[in-house]
């Protein structure tokens, strides 16, 4: 699934590409991707123009004139393209917004995963409440220690779940879960508050700093993720760890292991993020 650094990059690619367009009409192929139903929807959207492209955690708002909204999920592979109009539709196209410059807005999805909902602008939170629900975004400003001091300190849940947990903070996905725990050097298995308020604070920079460059490096592409203008991402080169089992850790040269944390492949270096007494306790007992 496409994290923030991933979906951040398509609004940034959309925004170049069609910030300020005119939807001429709609074809939906897939009716149950789009809310309200099909036939509403694109009556919705004719003449309407992109005002702007918004983001929210993994969420994209597309902004239209006339105070209407567009929220958008790519779940595990949508993806936007550009395309000129009558240009061949592939079978996995499943909403086209023809424009009135002779342009395609597509929406792709091989799985048939991704959703989008017009609501009015503004009650976007209360349309959809699990957007309503996003943590904090993983920003200087946002994410403050106070916040993940408080959140932290009252969770006995081990720390990897804690991160993927959109309401806790916004955005963070398997990959740079893992990363973030290997550059704060906290093993994914550590309960969210044995966590001393240090080592909140690393990990508090690492994810703002590790997003930050994830965004410039244009996000990262393990399976299938690509940019608005079709390209791959470029983090994936910089990965610490994530994907990286059987290779020697970057800082000790120990050899990274990957395990199961709540249903989810888990990567570590067993030396410099050691695992917790009672969760070693945990594993030997099983």
């Amino acid at each position: 699934m496409p994290e923030l650094p991933e979906v951040e990059t398509v609004r940034r690619g959309l925004t170049r590409l069609v910030q300020g367009a005119t939807i001429d009409h709609v074809d939906v192929y897939y009716g149950k991707m789009v809310t309200p139903e099909a036939e509403v929807f694109t009556a919705e959207l004719i003449g309407r123009q992109i005002e702007r492209i918004d983001r929210r955690g993994k969420y994209l708002l597309f902004r239209f004139s006339g105070e209407l909204t567009m929220v958008s999920h790519l779940r595990m592979e949508g993806k936007y393209d550009v395309q000129p109009t009558g240009s061949p539709i592939t079978k996995h196209t499943h909403v086209v917004f023809h424009l009135t410059d002779g342009r395609d807005l597509r929406y792709t999805d091989t799985r048939k995963f991704g959703r989008m909902r017009l609501v009015p602008t503004g009650t976007e939170g209360t349309a959809l409440p699990s957007l309503g629900k996003l943590g904090p975004e993983p920003t200087e400003a946002t994410l403050t220690l106070a916040y993940m001091q408080q959140i932290f300190h009252k969770s006995r849940k081990v720390v990897k779940p804690f991160l993927l947990d959109q309401s806790k903070i916004a955005g963070l996905g398997n990959i740079y879960a893992d990363e973030v725990l290997w550059l704060s050097k906290i093993n994914p298995l550590t309960p969210a508050d044995e966590l001393s308020d240090d080592q909140l604070e690393t990990l508090r920079q690492s994810i703002i700093t590790e997003i930050g460059l994830a965004i410039q490096g244009h996000g990262t592409t393990v399976h299938s993720f690509s940019t608005a203008f079709g390209e791959a991402g470029q983090f994936q080169n910089h990965l610490h760890v994530y994907g990286r089992e059987g290779e020697p850790c970057e800082r000790c040269g120990t050899e990274i292991v990957k395990i199961k944390v709540a249903q989810r492949g888990t990567h570590y270096c067993p030396r410099c993020q050691p695992v917790p007494l009672d969760a070693l306790e945990a594993l030997t007992d099983d």
